[in-house]
């Protein structure tokens, strides 16, 4: 295969050696790749499973907490956006930690993408199976339809059917996955919106029983969570709540305005989906406040699915389905989309010769990675029906070990941005705080986040409970993927030699100034 420089206007000298990869050029504009990062994030499916929990660890401060998750990914966000102004490449985390670090570093970082995409994909596969079945249940009014669920064949040919669709769709292309993604983000917002004002309306009424709670400006002050221990918790729950919308990056070469239009994107989906969570947070806390009994946040028997519980006391029974509906279109939508950052990083990474050739191969009519996509599709299948098969417990502690990959990933690649432009950080003010400062706090941030999670996932307790050795299994499930992709590092090292040595992705700083 043939591969021509990519050289953007404002693309720096450094950036010469970026390779086009074929993908369909200007097929996504500013709204479409907004779109997609608030869909891959999955707003109403986070927050159903996510609320509770939150609650739970920090009472009312659900919301502070919920803005200070914000803080560390809007500090990461201004180093994707400068690095892809720079080296607008799909492969975005891999490509620029490879040019900040060198390639060991950036394949590693590539790696923790591509195994944290897949534990998502995974992940919302199995969610949207679920409520699935719950909505048809719903329905048809029949307990016993939506006990199919439970069924595990029934349920792992539900899941394999959903993400086999999934991977049709982002294998036909943007065009078609902008056009489905729309659809399900606007309903998503569209329930939200409602249940919100419905959520309101009840509290100032006290037509829900129990807990309601007066509205005060305290809930918006993380230093009144009461101890470190519960904010370190429910910071780790809130950035979680975040994941994804580096999407809008990954899309960089199919996007009108390469350079620029992703990074503003990426901003924009963040403002809404912090603006979603705050909302609705306020608001439900208002409607049955954080108690643990009865519709409490913080119930245990419902937190792992708030909206379940709240959906038809807050919403009567009619409504209440489009709630089941917006968690199963935010799922389905999440699954969809989530296939792009994976698939466009193989892609990198094979195209710069650092996984197998084959991977590189773009279709000739779509314009997509297709077996990087049909791989993508096909490992997520595997990885779930063995999860499901060999235990349940493992598989929720694969998915508590999802926000150490998701730390391990963004604080390198904030690094990389610092590192990158060292050269250019005392040029302007702007240079200094958004190639510099912002960076460097918003990586420290999440190595931060880093270490209190592994140190934490070392107790047996932490996750599902079990244990390998007296060790906690979500510790050895996070550390034995990292583990595993030095190993097949090491691997194609020998496969390889020429991308190790840095040949074919060089590592350096920008030769020419970019002006703004």
């Amino acid at each position: 295969m043939t591969h021509t420089a990519i050289r953007p206007p404002q693309a720096d000298d450094n950036a010469q050696d970026v390779r086009g990869k074929g993908l369909g050029g200007n097929s996504v504009g500013l709204m479409g790749s907004a779109v997609i990062g608030v869909s891959t994030v999955a707003p109403v499916y986070c927050l159903t499973s996510t609320l509770g929990s939150t609650a739970g660890e920090v009472g009312l401060q659900m919301p502070a907490i919920f803005l200070a998750g914000f803080l560390p990914m809007l500090l990461v966000a201004f180093a994707y956006r400068e690095l892809n102004r720079a080296v607008p490449d799909c492969g975005t985390s891999f490509t620029w930690t490879v040019k900040a670090f060198g390639p060991h570093v950036g394949w590693m970082c590539g790696w923790g993408l591509v195994i944290a995409t897949v534990i998502v994909l995974s992940n919302l596969a199995g969610v949207a199976t679920s409520y699935f079945w719950l909505l048809a249940g719903e329905l048809t009014g029949s307990d016993p339809v939506a006990a199919l669920d439970g069924n595990k064949a029934v349920h792992i040919t539900t899941c394999l059917l959903l993400i086999a669709a999934a991977t049709a769709i982002s294998y036909r292309g943007m065009t078609t996955t902008k056009s489905v993604q729309y659809a399900l983000v606007a309903l998503q917002l569209a329930v939200l919106v409602l249940f919100i004002a419905m959520a309101v309306e009840k509290a100032g009424s006290g037509a829900l029983p129990g807990g309601g709670v007066d509205f005060s400006w305290s809930w918006l002050n993380p230093f009144e969570v009461g101890s470190f221990a519960a904010f370190t918790a429910g910071l780790s729950l809130s950035i979680f709540m975040y994941w994804g919308w580096d999407t809008c990056l990954t899309t960089n070469e199919e996007t009108v305005g390469s350079d620029r239009t992703p990074g503003r994107a990426a901003l924009i989906a963040m403002v809404v989906l912090v603006g979603s969570y705050l909302l609705t947070g306020v608001a439900a806390q208002m409607a049955v406040g954080t108690g643990t009994e009865g519709l409490g946040l913080a119930n245990p028997e419902t937190s792992d699915n708030v909206f379940a519980a709240l959906a038809g006391p807050v919403m009567g029974n009619a409504l209440g389905i489009l709630l089941f509906v917006a968690v199963l279109a935010s799922a389905a939508a999440s699954l969809q989309t989530t296939f792009i950052p994976v698939a466009r990083t193989v892609l990198a990474m094979s195209t710069y010769e650092a996984l197998p050739a084959s991977y590189a191969r773009v279709h000739e009519r779509f314009r997509t990675p297709g077996r990087a996509t049909v791989a993508a599709g096909i490992a997520t299948g595997v990885f779930y029906t063995v999860m499901t098969l060999v235990s349940e417990h493992v598989l929720i502690d694969t998915i508590y070990a999802l926000g150490l990959m998701i730390c391990f990933y963004y604080a390198l690649t904030a690094f990389a941005c610092a590192w990158y432009f060292r050269a250019e950080l005392t040029r302007t003010p702007r240079d200094t705080l958004f190639k510099g400062v912002f960076p460097v706090l918003g990586g420290i941030l999440l190595t931060a986040v880093f270490a209190k999670t592994l140190y934490d996932m070392w107790d047996p307790a932490y996750g599902s409970g079990s244990s390998v050795l007296g060790v906690g299994s979500v510790f050895v499930i996070g550390v034995g993927l990292l583990l595993l992709g030095a190993a097949l590092m090491a691997g194609m090292r020998r496969r390889s030699p020429a991308f190790f040595r840095g040949e074919v992705l060089t590592t350096g700083t920008p030769a020419l100034v970019i002006k703004d």
